[in-house]
């Protein structure tokens, strides 16, 4: 008898960036986001020059000092240190230079971690919605994705749903704080349950899972609030961090991958960590990237400016009719769709040179997000958009046209 021919690696990839790709090549975006004119709040792109202190410290950092300024780079020992003496600052975890993996962004910090952390076949449980790049990170490590939305009062971790989801496969848990799309920040009660979950977990099947914190966002929080780690609360933990967030330059890669000192198996996993880098393409940021980290360290665009950004786009949409709550921390907005086919109203903005991000790329159908990097000009442009589109959808999306 013939046993069915598993899919090609390359298919499984493709499968796992279908919707994504498809709405980078073959979207209303992929056609007129260059347009001029075009109203682009769909990626956390800049739309201003960048910070004058990240073209100082590039500036400063480009003329060599030695010969070997501009030589093969790994984790170079000032970048590590000066990430490790910001961590423990911020999270008061004792980090060591040693427990930093310098890489090309978070992305990279990311992939090496769940090519480092498991074997083919095992599970890595996520937060739905995710970032929509995960799915393909998962796949191309030999993984399974395991989804597990988050509650849809307040988009907070579902422990209870999570914890159902472990089995004696279950590797790594993914967790995104603040959460790209919905800018939750998990209060230290989820996180202490999440901790005793995995820990009781982890003692079950007799072997660590480990819990993977993607804080790409961490510094962009509002309202006074505070983000807590959730390696703060258990002891098998990496964070993924990307500086291009906080500088908001993402095409200038570089990141980093840090393994709690709380890890009993800390020394082996750096060592796994740093084979990954190199087997996966010489995961390290370039020269010139962590001469000047010290320095990018310091930098940061203007959260009070964010914030101003989201309270004049919250209290506007509202008034308009939309949806939509209020993110503690990233730089988005996530308002309801006032149509049930987000993409369909995603074309209604369009038609008001508005683009934005619908939800089905993201796993979240019936919602929409916006990127609050848009400067004030544009985001004043597109209000009287947001208006028309709106009152178009009242009668558009009830008559089912």
């Amino acid at each position: 008898m013939l046993t069915a021919t598993p899919p090609h690696r390359s298919e499984v990839l493709a499968e796992a960036m279908r919707l994504p790709f498809q709405f980078l090549s073959d979207s209303v975006w992929a056609r007129r986001h260059t347009e001029p004119g075009i109203v682009d709040l769909t990626f956390g792109n800049p739309h201003e020059m960048p910070l004058p202190g990240l073209v100082d410290a590039l500036r400063d950092w480009a003329t060599p000092l030695t010969k070997d300024w501009f030589a093969y780079k790994m984790s170079e020992r000032y970048a590590r240190e000066a990430v490790a003496e910001s961590l423990q600052a911020a999270t008061a975890i004792p980090f060591d230079p040693a427990d930093i993996a310098m890489t090309n962004g978070g992305f990279a910090a990311l992939a090496v971690a769940l090519k480092a952390l498991t074997e083919p076949g095992d599970e890595v449980i996520f937060a739905l919605p995710p970032w929509f790049f995960y799915r393909v990170l998962i796949a191309e490590a030999g993984l399974r994705a395991v989804p597990v939305p988050v509650q849809a009062t307040d988009f907070d971790l579902d422990i209870a749903a999570l914890e159902a989801a472990i089995t004696p496969r279950t590797r790594v848990v993914l967790v995104n704080t603040p959460h790209n799309p919905t800018g939750r920040i998990y209060p230290a009660p989820t996180l202490r349950r999440l901790a005793d979950v995995l820990q009781s977990a982890s003692q079950a099947y007799g072997r660590p899972i480990y819990l993977l914190s993607d804080e790409a966002y961490r510094r962009l929080v509002f309202d006074g609030k505070q983000m807590v780690t959730p390696a703060a609360f258990y002891p098998h933990a990496l964070i993924a961090y990307s500086y291009g967030k906080t500088l908001l330059a993402p095409g200038q890669r570089i990141g980093y991958l840090a393994v709690s000192p709380q890890i009993a198996e800390r020394e082996q996993l750096r060592e796994r960590i740093f084979a990954t880098q190199i087997a996966t393409g010489w995961m390290f940021p370039n020269a010139l990237l962590q001469h000047a980290l010290p320095d990018l360290e310091q930098l940061s665009i203007s959260v009070p400016h964010l914030q101003r950004k989201r309270d004049r786009l919250l209290t506007e949409l509202r008034a308009i009719g939309y949806q939509v709550h209020q993110p503690e921390g990233a730089f988005y907005l996530l308002p309801k769709s006032p149509c049930a086919d987000d993409a369909a109203f995603a074309d209604l903005l369009a038609a008001q040179d508005i683009l934005v991000l619908p939800g089905n790329v993201f796993e979240m159908p019936g919602y929409f997000r916006i990127s609050l990097t848009a400067n004030d000009a544009t985001i004043e442009r597109s209000l009287a958009g947001f208006a028309t589109a709106w009152e178009t959808a009242q009668t558009v999306c009830r008559s089912g046209r």
